[in-house]
């Protein structure tokens, strides 16, 4: 399905809207450049599952957790890590096959890691269609 979006509002109102059907254990896959709007996507999944408080990108932390939804949610942000052990060591199946929710950035980095029915989300810019235009496909697993 591909969505298209005119400001970060209706980018954070399509995650709100994907993490209606968010389930434990569910993960979606996100990627897309620099400056894309990842983040308040992912933002929206968490106002969707009930998070209060702000939701940031953890580009330097690689995880934040965050609970008091309707079920825990999981951001990863992998554009850091270097290679496979470094996900092992923070332990990404405790995450990924665990009672809440993930949301894994860059995800294209470590697809092998992911399991087969994850949700696929790729964020992308037109600059021709205004600079706040997002074109979002999303590919359920």
């Amino acid at each position: 399905m591909v969505y298209e979006t005119f400001s970060a509002q209706e980018t954070a109102a399509l995650g709100r809207k994907i993490a209606q059907q968010a389930q434990p254990g569910g993960i979606c896959a996100l990627n897309g450049g620099l400056g894309v709007g990842k983040t308040v996507f992912t933002q929206g999944i968490a106002q969707g599952l009930g998070i209060d408080g702000p939701v940031c990108s953890p580009t330097f932390t690689i995880l934040q957790e965050y609970e008091g939804g309707r079920m825990p949610f999981y951001h990863f942000d992998v554009y850091r890590i270097a290679d496979i052990e470094e996900m092992e060591e923070i332990g990404y199946e405790d995450y990924f096959y665990g009672d809440g929710f993930t949301v894994v950035e860059w995800a294209n980095m470590f697809e092998g890691l992911l399991p087969p029915a994850c949700q696929k989300v790729t964020i992308e810019k037109d600059l021709d269609k205004g600079f706040d235009y997002r074109r979002i496909t999303v590919e359920n697993g």
